[in-house]
């Protein structure tokens, strides 16, 4: 039995994820409930785990993985991702994922992001409730027994593949030279961006804030706050740059600014990526949520597709790609989903 009041549970369980302040609320003991739980909910042979640049990572990824190792099933470990290479990940390796991030929230917080295999989401209302019982119950010390064989732990590297994935979604031939800066706070972006970009060279990148420091010690990682683009912005209009790019902690979100240096909307962009999926994807579903602005359902008419407006939340929005047979999806919050890497952002 955990000297952790399983209670804790409530307070940071939510509608689509585990997010909570280390050690109080997020700690070891939470962590490996939480393995056993996922790893009984899934019912799997084999799961992936990754994490973010937080410093309680490690522990808490070492202590979800024992839990499920308890429970018969093998853990991939992704090591150091960003949270879109973890969808990627549980869909092109056909396995559940856990992905260890507090996304934007200040570097005393950490949490987790589960899905299951082909990177199909687990929230409230498809499975979430049922890891948080069984978690409470090993809190408890009346949680499933181990397995009579114990998992196996062992590591991969998928970034790369996973750039090439990326690159994909594009012509390359097309793309004209350009010059971008991308601010990725100290985050997951500081990794995988630079992967991405140097496939493509007529790109010349610069990066700001580049190294991985859970602790974020230049500004905070939520780049939807107008205050943490201000750097960014300053250095694409003193340096010339064409485009700059703002991620936030995890990087499966990315604001954009112009040449100007002036901010735009994650609606703004949703309308602008949703015209351009529809000149290759004629009458497409394309989706938005709730706060959007009005702009981007015009603007999917405009271009002949299917606007359908969808409920806030990661797991609510791949759902419904599920069910409309969308191509396309995006939120005022900067997440952009796409069914090409599984109805994932």
């Amino acid at each position: 039995m955990s000297s952790t009041d399983p209670r804790v549970l409530d307070a940071i369980v939510k509608a689509y994820d585990v997010r909570g302040t280390v050690p109080d609320q997020l700690n070891a003991d939470v962590a490996h409930a939480l393995g056993v739980a996922f790893a009984r909910f899934c019912g799997a042979s084999r799961m992936l785990v990754a994490r973010d640049m937080r410093p309680s990572g490690p522990e808490l990824v070492d202590a979800f993985t024992r839990g499920a190792n308890e429970q018969g099933v093998d853990v991939v470990d992704l090591g150091l991702a960003s949270t879109d290479l973890m969808y990627y990940a549980a869909g092109t390796l056909d396995a559940p994922g856990a992905m260890f991030t507090a996304s934007h929230n200040p570097a005393q917080y950490n949490g987790v992001k589960f899905c299951l295999s082909g990177a199909r989401a687990v929230g409230e209302g498809s499975g979430l409730e049922v890891v948080k019982a069984t978690a409470a119950e090993v809190l408890t010390g009346n949680g499933p027994l181990p397995a009579a064989t114990p998992g196996s732990r062992s590591s991969r590297n998928l970034l790369a593949a996973f750039a090439d994935h990326v690159v994909s979604f594009v012509d390359p031939a097309s793309i004209r030279p350009m010059r971008v800066v991308a601010d990725t706070a100290n985050g997951m972006g500081g990794l995988v961006v630079p992967a991405v970009f140097e496939r493509l060279p007529q790109i010349t990148l610069e990066v700001m804030f580049a190294e991985l420091d859970g602790t974020f010690p230049n500004h905070p990682a939520d780049p939807l706050q107008p205050a943490n683009q201000r750097d960014l912005q300053a250095r694409v209009v003193a340096g010339g740059f064409d485009v700059g790019l703002a991620f936030d902690g995890d990087a499966d979100r990315v604001f954009v600014v112009d040449e100007a240096g002036r901010g735009l909307s994650g609606s703004t962009t949703t309308a602008l990526l949703a015209a351009g999926v529809l000149r290759a994807h004629p009458g497409a579903t394309i989706l938005h949520n709730l706060i959007c602005s009005r702009a981007v359902p015009e603007v999917v008419r405009e271009h002949g597709g299917v606007p359908v407006r969808t409920k806030v939340g990661h797991s609510f929005i791949k759902q419904r790609m599920l069910e409309t047979g969308a191509v396309f999806g995006g939120e005022h919050s900067a997440h952009y989903y796409f069914l090409r890497n599984y109805r994932a952002d």
